[in-house]
């Protein structure tokens, strides 16, 4: 089934929220088209801190050149910028990492876009829970988007015809042994974080950890099991990830397949947002791998 078709048939008592899925869809067409493999650096640093490559810059400029001509948008919010943009609709609020794990592409690794849909004019104060919708796209041999309105997990293909469904209704299972390390060097300073890790291979688990969180939980999509974990540390207590455009988006998908995400203490869902580029730990994938590790007090 063609994405127009889908979205026609799934949200046809949500004509609004359809309609921005084409935007963000074309977005991600755009981006894709446009990587190359250049590892140019800017001389800026985005508003999390890391150095911006061209790339970054350019995937945020699709992304708000693209979407800026969707009638329903209030509000732009990106991890790249240090302000919101406002436009003159009322129904939707986006905010994206227009190029997760964009350091990757001189080693060819598969690198992302993720995306948070909120409705109406404000994110301010709100929770990822409140969201309407959420996305990621992957760039790698093929690039494919995870979706899901709070009614199942849905992923498509881009093809030359256009963004093709291949999978509905995603699943996570409730246990499973991949495991998606990040920050291990948490370890020196995070103890508990130690043991769990060392839990993980004293009991066979098999590793998937590429250094890109959008290919890491795209990888638990497909394997429909395991766990991805970027916990704090003593260098970073409030771990890396940002709530807004990363882990709050992610944490929606996972849930809608059935899976849970914390940030050790409270559900990734239910942290509220004070910051536009608020940090968190987070532990996410299958439920019984996340309460497990909650048990480690990472």
């Amino acid at each position: 089934m063609q994405l127009r078709d889908f979205l026609q048939n799934k949200l046809s008592d949500k004509p609004d929220l359809a309609e921005l899925f084409l935007y963000l869809f074309e977005s991600v067409k755009k981006i894709s088209e446009s990587i190359d493999i250049t590892k140019s650096k800017t001389d800026h640093l985005n508003e999390s801190g890391d150095t911006q490559l061209e790339m970054d810059v350019l995937a945020d400029v699709i992304m708000h050149d693209t979407l800026m001509s969707y009638s329903g948008l209030s509000l732009l919010a990106s991890e790249e910028r240090s302000e919101t943009v406002i436009f003159n609709g009322n129904k939707f609020s986006v905010v994206y990492d227009p190029l997760d794990g964009s350091s990757l592409i001189d080693a060819n690794f598969a690198i992302g876009t993720i995306v948070g849909v909120f409705p109406g004019t404000n994110i301010e104060g709100r929770t990822a829970r409140e969201m309407s919708a959420a996305m990621i796209a992957v760039y790698g041999p093929l690039t494919t988007v995870v979706m899901s309105f709070g009614q199942g997990v849905y992923e498509f293909l881009l093809k030359d015809s256009g963004f093709e469904l291949v999978k509905s209704d995603i699943k996570i299972e409730s246990d499973g042994k991949y495991f998606a390390p990040g920050n291990l060097r948490a370890c020196t300073s995070n103890k508990a974080y130690k043991r769990l890790l060392d839990h993980w291979i004293e009991n066979q688990f098999t590793l998937r950890y590429s250094g890109g969180m959008v290919p890491d939980i795209n990888h638990i999509f497909t394997k429909g099991e395991g766990i991805f974990a970027y916990p704090k540390s003593e260098d970073m207590p409030e771990g890396k990830l940002r709530l807004l455009y990363e882990c709050g988006p992610m944490a929606y998908l996972v849930e809608n397949a059935g899976g849970k995400a914390t940030n050790g203490h409270i559900n990734i869902l239910d942290i509220p947002i004070k910051d536009l580029h608020q940090k968190t730990p987070i532990l996410i994938g299958s439920k019984a791998l996340v309460d497990l590790a909650m048990q480690f007090e990472v």
